[in-house]
């Protein structure tokens, strides 16, 4: 399943980490965020590597719908709310700054990746919801209104209006941007530990203790170790659990998308709130539609993408699929992203983290926000997306998070499959009880078993299995693994057990 940007666009292979380096910055990630900000370090005088697991851009950035855009659903009115409008007003600003800065880039560079200005929508059932969301959103100085009912093609009390917006063909962008960076693919960051530099040798008079010498972040690969001054976690989920334990206060959830022909044109990009919403939005004369949002972890009778199909051929008669994709995103509990120093406790770890569905133009402010707290410049937007940041909202969320992780332990451990392996249909997969012990099963269509221990390697909660993708996933913390058992995202490193 191909998103249509990777369908249309290749981006040159890199190859694997050779051996041992040191460079200044080690940036973990080379998805739309991992190089821009190595772009904006390397810009800045820095030296800086990105180490990547995969393939450049094979992460999340591939399946994004690719809208640069402030315009984030109703968050504002709840940012002021929660947050006061002196943060909330960092957000907006933050996030429209974002949109200046592609637009800056694509034509400093010319970029041909089909970027073009347009407007963007959130369009709801209720007016008084719409015209309270404009109007929060314009007094933070966001180019906002409300608008009567848009030409859709499905019923809705009108929308939130942002001008001057954009969206783009995000890999051919990126091929563009990481051609004078230097980038491994195929390296994947096993470990990250903090030592003092020069431990081995004798301390003198000219330094009293280990604290009063040069600290290195020294970072292990499956190809060799980089030792660096910085390290950046741009890895879409940041991988290690402590310090910064965020996997306490964020889950992930996908979402589902269709490229069709013969289908309908709209005037900008569009989303929904409520209950059952929908994504648009134009490339080319392709209509790019979106839908199906779920928790990771949580899609046990699948369906997502025929519903999805369902409702396009109800919306657009006659429309035809030409490519189909999902995605995954990183919730936070106040729906701020996490940009900044992953902990107090690491001054030279930093990370990003947390993007909601808005990872294009949240790449960017965390490009000029970390690049800002490296070089040791005060930055006007970074306190809202601090990662230490905490209130009772978060509390809450943390709790919420919490109640998942012991809920998947739970059902590991207490919970008895409802089916047999001989049940399960060709083509599927399930969790079953096979020779005596509990594991997950897919049966091919020739009937052959491939059985994988439930466990996530990550924190040990419940593996459940998803359907649609053929995958199985974790509610707890989304991490995903084929078929089979392969690593597919972290936060997990490893791949699952496998049983012969």
């Amino acid at each position: 399943m191909d998103s249509v940007w990777s369908k249309t666009c290749e981006i040159e292979k890199r190859e694997a980490l050779p051996g041992d380096i040191e460079r200044e910055v080690v940036v973990i990630g080379a998805g739309m965020a991992g190089i821009l900000i190595a772009n904006a370090l390397q810009k800045s005088g820095r030296e800086v590597v990105v180490l990547e697991a995969e393939r450049i851009a094979s992460g999340q950035t591939r399946n994004t719908t690719a809208k640069i855009t402030s315009q984030h659903g109703f968050i504002y009115s709840g940012l002021i709310d929660t947050l006061g409008e002196e943060k909330a007003r960092q957000y907006a600003a933050a996030n429209q700054k974002a949109i200046l800065e592609y637009k800056a880039m694509v034509q400093e560079r010319e970029i041909d990746c089909d970027f073009e200005e347009t407007d963007a929508y959130v369009y709801a059932q209720e007016e008084s919801v719409l015209k309270k969301e404009a109007e929060a959103a314009a007094s933070l100085g966001l180019p906002a209104s409300f608008m009567q009912k848009p030409e859709l093609t499905f019923p809705n009390a009108g929308a939130v209006k942002f001008t001057n917006q954009a969206q783009f063909h995000p890999l051919k962008f990126l091929r563009a941007i990481t051609e004078k960076l230097e980038i491994y693919e195929d390296t994947r960051v096993l470990k990250v530990e903090e030592q003092t530099a020069g431990k081995a040798a004798e301390y003198t008079a000219g330094y009293a203790s280990a604290e009063d010498r040069e600290k290195e972040q020294v970072v292990s690969t499956n190809r060799g170790i980089v030792r660096a001054k910085k390290v950046v976690f741009a890895c879409h989920y940041p991988f290690v659990n402590f310090p910064g334990m965020y996997f306490t206060r964020m889950h992930q959830e996908r979402s589902y998308v269709l490229a069709l022909e013969n289908a309908a044109r709209v005037d900008g990009m569009y989303i929904g709130e409520g209950e059952i919403t929908y994504s648009l939005r134009n490339y080319g004369d392709l209509l790019i539609f979106g839908g199906g949002n779920h928790r990771t972890g949580e899609n046990r009778e699948g369906g997502r993408y025929q519903a999805l199909r369902d409702k396009a051929a109800e919306l657009f008669p006659g429309c035809r699929e030409v490519a189909c994709w999902s995605a995954q995103d990183c919730i936070t509990p106040d729906n701020v992203p996490y940009i900044g120093r992953y902990a107090s406790g690491k001054p030279d770890w930093y990370v990003a983290t947390g993007f909601h569905k808005w990872g294009m133009s949240s790449s960017m402010v965390s490009a000029m926000i970390l690049r800002d707290l490296i070089c040791g410049i005060e930055n006007p937007f970074a306190e809202v997306f601090a990662p230490d940041r905490l209130d009772g909202q978060d509390i809450s969320g943390i709790m919420c998070e919490g109640a998942h992780a012991v809920k998947g332990l739970t059902k590991r451990f207490f919970q008895l499959p409802a089916e047999t392996a001989s049940e399960l249909a060709k083509g599927s997969g399930g969790i079953v009880m096979l020779e005596g012990e509990k594991v997950g099963v897919y049966k091919d269509e020739d009937g052959k078993l491939y059985a994988v221990d439930v466990r996530c390697p990550h924190l040990g909660c419940q593996l459940e299995w998803n359907p649609d993708e053929l995958s199985w996933d974790c509610p707890c913390h989304g991490s995903r693994f084929d078929r089979f058992g392969k690593l597919i995202s972290n936060p997990a490193q490893e791949d699952v057990n496998r049983y012969a």
